[in-house]
C-alpha cells in the first residue's frame, strides 16, 4: 500500500468561518509559529534532493533524526498543518464524553462532544491565567479551570473559570471590579475537527471549530487512498478493545521508517482482502498515522514526537464483534502483538543510536524495496521547504 498523502499538509490556513450569533468570535490563531527557519535546520533541508531518482538517491543527513530545530521546523511545517489524526471516535461516542490529546510541540488540546452531540475540539487552556482545563479522559458537563482550587483548597465553593463543552465561558469568577470585560470574548480557542470513519481528525491551522463532513476531510487526509480504504474495512463497525502507549527513544522518523517499510513489503489490492482470514492491508498515512487490516482486527499506531530523540506511539485495537467474548483469543493476539512491538522498538532504539554515531551521515535506499520510505522522506522535503 502507498503513502496516502494529506493534500492539505502544504495549505495555507482556511478563511474562519462566521461565527455562531450566541457567542463572540474567538480571537484568530495559528498554532505553528511565524518565525522563520533555523539556519541549520534549513541547510539539513537542502542536504536532501528529490529530485535524484531513487536509484542514484542519498538518504537525508543523520540531522534529521537528532537536531532539536529540525524538529521545530517540522511541527511548523508538518503538524500543525493539515489534518492530522488525534483519536477515533469510540473515545466520544456520547454526549459529554471528551479526551484530551497527545501534545504537539506546544499545543495542549481537548476533544468532547457537548450535551446536543456535537463534535467539538479546542486548546486545553483557561483563558484567565492559562491553566490547562482537562487531563486524560472521561465525562463531564463542563470544563473548570483548577487554578483557583490549587491556589485556596480550603475553599467549598467552585471558584475556577468555568466553560461549557461548546466552549462557550459560562462562569468567570474573581472578576470584581475588572473594566472593559465581556465574557462572550473569552471562550475556548477552537480548533477545527473532523471524523472520518473511526477516526478523529484535527487541524491546528484554523481558526474555527465545526465538524466537518467524511467525504470532505477524506479527500484532504487521504488523498486518492480514500475510496480504497473505505471499502476494505475501515469503518465504524469494529468496537475499540484497547490501547498500549509506549515512549521510545527515537526520533519519530526512525519509528516511522519501520511502519513505512512494512508497508512496502505487504502489498494487497481491494479484491485480495479476505476480512475473516489471514490476508492483511497496511496503509501508512502521511506523516505518522498506520492503518492495519488483518483477518477480524484493526490496529493503528501513531508516532508523536517528544523531542528530537524520543517519540510516543500509540496503539488502538479493533475486533469484529463476533469476537468481543472470545477473551483467549483477544489475549493471545494482543500478546503476540506486543512481541512484535517490543522487537520493532529494540531495532528503532539501534537504529536511533546509529543515526547518533560520527560514523554515519546519510545511507543509501534499496530501489526495489524502498520507494515508499524514499517517497516520504520527498514529502517531507516538499513540506519542509516549501514556504521559504
Amino acid at each position: 500500500m502507498a503513502i496516502a498523502q494529506s493534500a492539505a499538509a502544504v495549505s495555507s490556513a482556511a478563511r474562519a468561518s462566521r461565527p455562531r450569533p450566541t457567542r463572540a468570535a474567538p480571537p484568530r490563531i495559528a498554532a505553528s509559529s511565524v518565525a522563520p527557519p533555523e539556519p541549520a535546520a534549513r541547510r539539513l533541508v537542502a542536504a536532501f534532493d528529490r529530485a535524484i531518482p531513487l536509484a542514484s538517491a542519498v538518504t537525508p543527513p543523520s540531522g534529521w533524526y537528532t537536531d532539536a530545530g529540525f524538529l521545530r521546523l517540522e511541527l511548523d511545517r508538518v503538524f500543525l498543518r493539515g489534518w492530522q489524526a488525534v483519536g477515533h471516535i469510540w473515545q466520544v461516542k456520547n454526549p459529554n464524553d471528551y479526551f484530551t490529546g497527545s501534545r504537539l510541540g506546544n499545543v495542549e488540546f481537548v476533544i468532547c462532544r457537548d450535551a446536543n452531540g456535537e463534535l467539538h475540539a479546542f486548546h486545553n487552556v483557561c483563558r484567565h491565567h492559562a491553566s490547562l482545563l482537562a487531563c486524560g479522559s472521561g465525562q463531564k458537563t463542563c470544563f473548570q479551570c483548577p487554578y483557583h482550587y490549587w491556589m485556596l483548597p480550603l475553599l467549598s465553593v467552585e471558584v475556577g473559570w468555568t466553560y461549557g463543552l461548546d466552549g462557550v465561558l459560562l462562569k468567570a469568577t474573581r472578576i470584581s471590579g475588572i473594566k472593559n470585560f465581556n465574557k462572550n470574548d473569552f471562550g475556548l480557542i477552537p480548533i477545527k475537527v473532523a471524523t472520518w470513519g473511526p477516526f478523529v481528525l484535527a487541524k491546528f491551522d484554523s481558526g474555527f471549530s465545526q465538524e466537518t463532513a467524511d467525504n470532505t476531510v477524506g479527500d484532504e487526509w487521504l488523498g486518492s487512498a480514500s475510496d480504497l480504504l473505505s471499502t476494505i474495512g475501515i469503518d465504524i463497525s469494529l468496537p475499540h478493545i484497547c490501547r498500549r502507549e509506549y515512549i521510545i527513544e527515537c526520533n519519530w522518523k526512525t519509528y516511522e521508517r519501520v511502519s513505512v517499510q512494512r508497508c512496502e513489503s505487504v502489498q494487497a489490492e481491494q479484491n485480495d482482502f479476505d476480512r475473516l482470514g489471514t490476508k492483511a492491508i497496511y496503509a501508512f498515512v502521511y506523516p505518522n498515522f498506520m492503518i492495519n487490516r488483518y483477518g477480524p482486527w484493526m490496529d493503528t499506531n501513531l508516532a508523536v514526537p517528544l523531542d528530537a530523540t524520543r517519540c510516543k506511539v500509540i496503539f488502538d485495537y479493533f475486533l469484529d464483534k463476533s469476537l468481543m467474548d472470545d477473551q483467549s483469543f483477544i489475549d493471545s493476539s494482543l500478546k503476540d502483538s506486543e512481541q512484535v512491538q517490543m522487537e520493532d522498538i529494540a531495532l528503532c532504539e539501534g537504529v536511533q543510536r546509529g543515526l547518533e554515531s560520527p560514523a554515519y551521515s546519510v545511507g543509501r535506499y534499496a530501489p526495489s524495496v524502498e520507494m515508499a520510505m524514499h517517497h516520504f522522506h520527498c514529502l517531507l522535503h516538499a513540506n519542509l521547504s516549501g514556504d521559504w
